[in-house]
């Protein structure tokens, strides 16, 4: 099986100009304001950014052609993300940020054409932002979404929804929520699960509080939001009913190496500064660079770039398949997220003072990254799904060789 690690002239001068955006416009408008997405002016920011993208022909990368967009797949998006992530708000300015690009995604593959003009087409081409609801407070969903509480009772012409989210990212200014709720079965079924569609200017929606967090990047917050007998029509339903755990799926896995390539990017501006910084800086009689620790971190941080990219190249290419990149994905996913707070950690260490001073976007990119390791998933939770299923595969290969 042979994999194509080259990418055509097109993308190429994709990567190029997305590099040359993000330098020329949005880091400057990042380091203006220390990286925090609200005090740049949240929405105001976003679309002007956006526009400028537009123009220049990067908007919406990932999307489908006839909705505005590039058409990428997996494979082809992994530089151009990593180029736009370079500056934190790089994703939002390209339209690639989440969660609005990982809905993207789903609705392209679970949307009925109606559902696509009414929804897709205005999120692709950057006219309003979305949320996913699905993360509820403890006992409900979170790392284990069969443990969803909220629950949708069929009514005459659809359904009425009750519930309580919360770290639901973009939801303050959103246009439109994708639900996820319970519609048969209990709490800790895999299954019962259904996703609707619900504008946010819907009776019945309402966003409570910003939770507070170490990011400032996400625009739209991270906010408790709260469904109270919110009627949907039954064309509301996105997809089949019960389906909504595996439409999950489809969802989860490329988002989750969106998240990296986006990540790797801040990493990488993270290294450069650390290199820059320590070839120029002066100390213990010779140039910070030339002293072997610094230059075993300039290493290792290297080794974590080009294995981070290699991980996301072997899941791109098992997603662009068709494949479930299940174990792919979980591997990618928990050693980039990693790698990337190792890069950036030790970009700082390199710095010193300068490193946890805001001199520097170093101290910043690091409250950005270490969500990662929590965010589409925690490393332990990806760790015990990997392992649970290479001791299942060993337990089947028992039974059939007769084995006890």
């Amino acid at each position: 099986m042979a994999v194509d690690l080259s990418y055509s002239p097109e993308v190429k001068s994709l990567v190029e100009r997305t590099r040359d955006f993000v330098r020329e416009v949005v880091l400057p408008i990042e380091d203006a304001h220390g990286g925090d997405i609200a005090a740049a002016g949240g929405d105001a920011i976003r679309v002007e950014m956006q526009a400028e993208a537009k123009g220049r022909g990067l908007l919406a990368p990932h999307a489908p052609v006839e909705f505005g967009g590039l058409g990428l797949d997996m494979g082809d998006r992994s530089s151009v993300f990593e180029a736009a992530g370079y500056s934190l708000f790089g994703p939002t300015a390209l339209n690639i940020a989440a969660p609005d690009e990982g809905n993207v995604h789903l609705l392209a593959h679970v949307a009925s054409a109606a559902q696509k003009e009414e929804f897709l087409g205005p999120l692709a081409r950057g006219e309003v932002r979305s949320a996913f609801a699905m993360t509820e407070p403890a006992p409900g969903a979170g790392s284990d979404p069969s443990a969803l509480t909220t629950r949708a009772e069929k009514a005459p012409g659809g359904w009425k929804i009750n519930g309580h989210k919360w770290f639901i990212t973009g939801a303050d200014g959103a246009g439109f929520f994708i639900i996820m709720a319970r519609t048969s079965g209990a709490p800790g079924d895999r299954g019962g699960a259904t996703m609707f569609l619900a504008p946010a200017s819907a009776p019945g929606i309402r966003v409570g509080r910003h939770i507070e967090t170490l990011d400032r990047a996400m625009i739209g917050g991270h906010c408790e939001v709260f469904f109270d007998d919110l009627f949907v029509p039954d064309d509301a339903v996105l997809g089949a009913v019960d389906e909504g755990f595996a439409y999950a799926q489809v969802r989860l896995g490329p988002a989750r190496m969106t998240h990296v390539m986006r990540w790797l990017g801040a990493a990488c501006r993270g290294h450069d500064v650390a290199v820059d910084y320590v070839a120029r800086r002066d100390g213990f009689g010779s140039r910070l660079g030339d002293l072997g620790m610094v230059q075993q971190m300039i290493a290792d941080n290297e080794i974590d770039i080009a294995a981070t990219r290699a991980l996301l190249t072997h899941a791109c290419f098992e997603l662009d398949q068709g494949e479930s990149g299940s174990d792919s994905t979980s591997i990618a996913k928990t050693f980039g997220a990693e790698a990337v707070f190792r890069i950036v950690d030790r970009s700082i260490q390199m710095c010193g003072g300068m490193g946890v001073s805001g001199d520097l976007p170093l101290a910043r990119l690091s409250r950005e990254v270490r969500a990662f390791r929590v965010y589409d998933g925690p490393s332990e939770v990806h760790r015990w799904a990997l392992a649970k299923r290479v001791v299942g595969k060993a337990k089947r290969a028992a039974r059939e060789e007769g084995r006890p």
